[in-house]
């Protein structure tokens, strides 16, 4: 005979109990010998088994010389009875009862706790209800760990989270393999073959999709990816093709939102609405003398965050005073405070052709800070006063207050131009063309290209992309482009000028002075792009060289970019304190924090409206469209598409033997997806 580790003999004829399949096993002993035995179990195998396998709970002993149809049935009976037993146990009592009295005991300590004299089969039930209680107690042979209160409870979470787990990666792993098929077929999900699940698991799902969209969690989510995308197609878009298949997206979701957590409309501003209120009831209350000189705006029909107008006169000399008026959302603002945390993490307002996405609270961008006509606004007054040739002689800035007198658009001030009904926007026009020669004299290079308009019918579900040309409207942009490039750099060499520090967009490198003018040819352009560098943002005023102009510090858009906020901040502390809110270094370390949020940002601006300009190409695949040769060199030539205003690359072959920069041709595209950005020439035909 064994001897068992509570001191007990395991003998043939006796019951016992093994784990098998993670569940204890009944057996009848049929031999013991060296602590070996051989067993018959109640499936009705015989096997062999080290004796040290044996639960710590034997009993009881029946007659060795049994048949094995009554060793089946001993087995039977005890099965049932343990599993009635075991079935009325309240395993967390029993818990309640011994947790704080010991960390540790065997079995029988704990069926004491029970009845007074227990027989094997209470002994077993209860043996088997705690090995089943994982979440307890722990089976550390021969005696039984009593879990704490604080592991409880973090296994049952864990024990939570994997049931979760388990259900998930089933109903999962089906879900999107239906998901796919029916894509295939070219539609979404039928609801019968979505597979049965609770409204937990169907959330958790839909917030993993959503969660594999954005970027989030990847590496935790790694494993469990691999297995629900088993069998499905490498598409770097996975995830968002299952989420539009499954519908809890729309069909043209806008996934780079989701990886920049940028959200669309203006609902991220509603926990700040405090401080909100506050900043209106300023703007409503603190109002100071209102400057007299009736100042205009000319932005496109559509804009709502208004953030500059101007007044110009023509002085006896043949000079120019122009005063530019800069919506102040600084005033009152709380740096630091969640609100300008939030507002920096947007860092910039999105214009996309689905809607825009304002920087601000729509309640100060589009509102309180806006100058909007009749409205009395805070506003950073400045003066430029300039010679006849527009050359810039003086800076005076100031922080004040404004009431714009008209908020035109860029079509009304292009018709008034051309039939002449207007002399002050004229004058505006005199200066603008002063000061763009002024810039081009030095090296400026200035791109007109055709501005495409892309409009959606049908948006979300049944979207058709329209794409037309904007109506000219040169000379009302060269207005406004000239003057905000002058404030930029005007404000920027004051701050020079009088020691502290703004942030500046500067372009440190040389360009040909051959490149120099107005370009408008696609091949024209191409080159000189290729020769730009992207600015960088800095302290420390330089050339910026394509604008021709040093001491580049934008401030003319605090509305829309967050980099203008700030040095609106800094000027306007500078005015009215006589000190700079920054120092250069505090200055600096804001600006890189901004840089690296931006990254992210300005691929949603970037690479959305690309995406609209591929879908239009794809529903017109039969269409055939303009294009010209801009770079011939190499095996892919590159092509510019003027009306879209994207480039696109062919084989030479496909272009004949004689190719040349501007060289035009027809093209028409085979295959096209816009969400891989894959865009591919099937056919091309010169003009």
């Amino acid at each position: 005979m064994s001897l068992f580790k509570d001191g007990r003999y395991i003998a043939p004829g006796n019951i016992v109990e093994f784990m098998h399949g993670n569940q204890p096993q009944l057996a009848f002993v049929m031999e013991e010998q060296s602590g070996k035995l051989k067993l018959y179990t109640i499936n009705k195998r015989e096997t062999k088994m080290p004796a040290a396998r044996v639960l710590p709970w034997i009993g009881p002993q029946y007659s060795a010389s049994a048949t094995r149809q009554e060793m089946l049935d001993y087995m039977v009976t005890h099965q049932e009875k343990r599993g009635e037993l075991q079935a009325s146990l309240d395993i967390m009592e029993i818990w309640e009862l011994a947790q704080g009295e010991v960390e540790k005991a065997p079995l029988s300590w704990f069926a004491g706790l029970l009845w007074e004299n227990p027989d094997e089969d209470q002994v077993s039930a209860l043996g088997r209800a705690m090995i089943a209680a994982k979440t307890h107690f722990k089976f550390q042979a021969p005696e039984f760990i009593i879990y704490t209160q604080e592991k409880v409870e973090l296994r049952l979470q864990q024990q939570a989270e994997e049931k979760a787990h388990e259900e998930i990666m089933s109903a999962g792993q089906e879900l999107f393999k239906n998901i796919w098929t029916a894509r295939e077929s070219g539609g979404k999900i039928r609801p019968d073959r979505i597979p049965e699940m609770s409204d937990k698991i169907a959330e958790g799902l839909k917030n993993f999709l959503m969660d594999r969209i954005a970027g989030l969690n990847e590496e935790n989510s790694n494993k469990m990816w691999s297995v629900l995308r088993k069998g499905l197609p490498d598409h770097p878009h996975l995830p968002l093709l299952l989420a539009q298949g499954w519908g809890i997206v729309h069909p043209h979701h806008n996934y780079l939102l989701d990886e920049a957590e940028y959200i669309f409309d203006d609902s991220w501003s509603e926990e700040h609405s405090a401080d909100i209120e506050r900043l209106v009831k300023a703007v409503e209350t603190k109002a100071g003398n209102i400057c007299p000189l009736p100042m205009r705006s000319i932005d496109s029909a559509t804009t709502r965050d208004i953030d500059d107008a101007f007044n110009i006169k023509k002085r006896e000399d043949g000079g120019y005073t122009l005063t530019i008026a800069l919506a102040r959302p600084c005033m009152d603002w709380d740096f630091g405070s969640p609100l300008d945390q939030a507002v920096m993490n947007r860092s910039t307002s999105i214009y996309l052709p689905e809607g825009t996405s304002h920087m601000m609270p729509e309640a100060l961008g589009i509102g309180a800070f806006s100058l909007f006509s009749g409205e009395i606004r805070p506003a950073l007054v400045t003066t430029f006063e300039l010679n006849e040739s527009g050359i810039l002689q003086s800076v005076t800035p100031h922080t004040g207050w404004v009431k714009i007198t008209d908020n035109s658009t860029y079509l009304a001030v292009e018709q008034m131009l051309e039939d002449g009904s207007d002399d002050e926007m004229a004058l505006a026009y005199e200066l603008s063309e002063k000061l763009l020669q002024e810039r081009i004299k030095h090296g400026a290079i200035v791109i007109r290209r055709p501005e495409p308009e892309l409009a959606l019918e049908g948006w979300p579900q049944q979207t058709k992309v329209l794409i037309s040309s904007k109506e000219a409207t040169t000379r009302a942009d060269q207005i406004i482009s000239e003057f905000m490039i002058l404030a930029n750099s005007g404000l920027g060499n004051f701050a020079e000028e009088k020691g502290f520090p703004l942030l500046y967009r500067t372009q440190d490198i040389a360009l040909p002075s051959d490149l120099s003018g107005i370009i408008t040819e696609p091949h024209e352009i191409y080159i000189r792009v290729r020769q730009m560098v992207p600015p960088q943002m800095d302290t420390t005023p330089k050339k910026h060289a394509t604008l021709a102009v040093t001491g580049y510090s934008p401030i003319t858009s605090p509305l829309r970019r967050y980099a203008d906020f700030l040095n609106m901040a800094q000027l306007c502390h500078y005015l009215v304190e006589g000190l700079p809110k920054w120092d250069a270094e505090t200055l600096k370390n804001i600006a890189d924090s901004l840089q690296l949020r931006l990254q992210s940002v300005i691929k949603i601006q970037r690479f959305r409206p690309r995406y609209w300009k591929l879908l239009y190409l794809a529903q017109n695949k039969k269409s055939w469209h303009h294009s010209v040769v801009v770079d011939d060199s190499g095996p892919l030539a590159t092509l510019a598409m003027p009306e879209i205003q994207i480039n696109v690359r062919v084989p030479r072959p496909m272009l004949g033997d004689k190719l040349y920069p501007g060289q035009e041709f027809q093209i028409r595209f085979n295959k096209i997806d816009p969400l891989t950005n894959e865009l591919r020439v099937v056919e091309a035909m010169e003009e």
